[in-house]
């Protein structure tokens, strides 16, 4: 332990994902120091390392997100646009989506997003306010007494273990991973609607161990004439012939539901005029936007259905049963690829694709899968305020809004959407309200100096569904950055500004100035 490096900073941040990156820019623009860690070798979170392109709002374009996220999807545009060559049927005056997919409005490669944060944060890394430490992951913490003293993060290939100290600690990875460690209060899974009078929650008791299902993106192209079959993977039987009870057929299918009426629906690949494309849900590249040459085909990302993985929780369970959970995931997509390649139906009557061709490149892995796995639900704290169903259901709401929060330190909005859980539960998806993210979300119950900043803030089982989304989780973080710098610069605690109503109107004012929309207009529900 002598030999143990000892690093410090005004701000640490855990976790380079989506929230993190927030967070650092946001406490970066203010004047202070910050170390940033970051599992995997690319920091972005969702939007890199994880492969979901952003799924947002109707309004986004206009309103609803924070300045410097519209700043992020702005620049993701200016990179294609100063990168690559543009059809000349491509109309410079409307926004530019890359893969016009049916999801986003900026269906974009994970790498591209990687390429824009790191130019962001660029200046920040080069005079030296910001270190990123890249393959670090959260080891142990120095807490009592409602404080955080030092985390340290190991990198696991070499054992090299690093002490860092901060003023502040902000989680920001995927699973909450900092709240056992520094023995923060925290929930998981389900909770009863004994507990929380949400309609949606579940009925008896609460199933810490009942969370969405997680899933392993890929990327593929389609060369046609070509033969791009990957060797049958070790659990291909297994998934092949797999079906949940409350699945209309096997997995590996054209078969699903939809969401919000749990009805039987089936998809096709390619566009086919009758059923709906997923090829066209995801996709990332709209070859026929580039000018002619710049790519073989279209590339568009699996998530859908078939690839989601709900047979067990990857968290608060023991290391060999995590692994196993990732490594079944991992098939699962993998299987999926190949019955694509070998045995889906096509529509003129013969079997397989096998010109789908594996694009590992475009999620920075030789397996072909994205570096990690995209987690839907996280740990959550026990917070100052939660928020529960009961908020945002336009059937105890009457405005056009959700609920009005004194304390809010953005917006978001989606459809409170969660996929199918690890207790085979269905999807459950309803109507939502445009919302705004409450102060109290942020501040665990007991905790001083140790802040969430992803998808690890005061929701519940069923609103997480809603506040997990790309915007919302970069408003999460950037609130707590600007949080973070505000107690530090006033020499106050994160409850404080809570408590104190000077105290707050300054912070939503300073929030106000750095762009983070806090209300409103009257939009309906979704």
């Amino acid at each position: 332990m002598s030999n143990l490096l000892r690093m410090r900073a005004d701000l640490i941040i855990i976790g380079g994902g989506t929230g993190g990156c927030a967070a650092a820019l946001a406490a970066l623009k203010t004047g202070k120091t910050v170390i940033m860690t970051e599992e995997t070798d690319w920091i972005g979170g969702q939007l890199t390392s994880q492969a979901v392109p952003p799924d947002e709002h109707p309004w986004i374009e206009e309103f609803g997100c924070t300045r410097s996220y519209r700043t992020f999807r702005e620049s993701v545009r200016c990179y294609y646009k100063r990168c690559f060559p543009l059809a000349e049927s491509v109309d410079r005056d409307r926004p530019f989506n890359p893969g016009r997919a049916n999801v986003s409005a900026i269906a974009h490669e994970p790498r591209a997003a990687l390429a824009v944060l790191r130019d962001t944060l660029a200046p920040y890394i080069h005079s030296g306010k910001l270190e990123i430490l890249y393959g670090f992951r959260i080891q142990r913490a120095d807490a009592s007494e409602d404080t955080v003293r030092t985390l340290t993060v190991v990198r696991p290939e070499t054992g090299e273990e690093i002490e860092l100290e901060a003023p502040y600690y902000l989680d920001a990875t995927e699973e909450g991973d900092v709240l056992p460690v520094a023995g923060v209060d925290y929930v998981t899974g389900a909770e009863s609607a004994a507990d929380t009078g949400e309609p949606h929650a579940l009925q008896g008791d609460a199933d810490p161990g009942d969370m969405q299902a997680f899933t392993y993106v890929f990327a593929m192209d389609h060369v046609e004439g070509e033969n791009h079959t990957i060797p049958k993977p070790a659990q291909y039987e297994f998934w092949k012939s797999y079906k949940a009870e409350f699945w209309p057929d096997n997995q590996l299918s054209w078969a699903g539901l939809v969401p919000h009426t749990l009805e039987p629906v089936r998809y096709c690949l390619f566009p086919d005029g009758k059923s709906f494309s997923l090829w066209n849900y995801r996709r990332v590249i709209d070859k026929e936007q580039f000018a002619e040459g710049t790519f073989v085909s279209d590339i568009t990302l699996v998530n859908w259905p078939a690839n989601d993985y709900w047979l067990g929780s990857i968290i608060d369970v023991s290391p060999e049963e995590r692994t196993k959970h990732l490594e079944n995931a991992k098939q699962l997509s993998l299987s999926l690829l190949y019955w694509m390649q070998t045995e889906a139906p096509r529509p003129d009557g013969g079997r397989g694709y096998p010109g789908l061709r594996l694009r590992g490149d475009v999620v920075g892995t030789r397996d072909g899968l994205a570096k990690s796995p995209y987690i839907r639900e996280s740990r959550r704290i026990r917070a100052e305020f939660t928020v529960v169903e009961q908020h945002l259901s336009p059937e105890f709401q009457a405005g056009p809004a959700a609920m009005d929060y004194f304390d809010s330190v953005g917006v978001g909005c989606y459809r409170i959407d969660l996929h199918p859980s690890t207790a085979l539960r269905t999807y459950i998806d309803v109507s939502s309200l445009p919302f705004q993210i409450p102060l109290g979300s942020l501040l665990p119950a007991k905790m001083n100096n140790l802040l969430p900043a992803a998808k690890n803030i005061g929701t519940t089982h069923i609103t997480n569904g809603c506040y997990r989304l790309h915007p919302v989780e970069w408003n999460i973080g950037e609130a707590a950055g600007y949080l973070a710098a505000f107690c530090l610069e006033r020499g106050v605690k994160p409850r404080e500004v809570r408590q104190r109503p000077e105290l707050l109107a300054a912070y939503q004012a300073v929030l106000a100035d750095a762009g983070v929309q806090m209300k409103w207009p009257k939009v309906h529900a979704v």
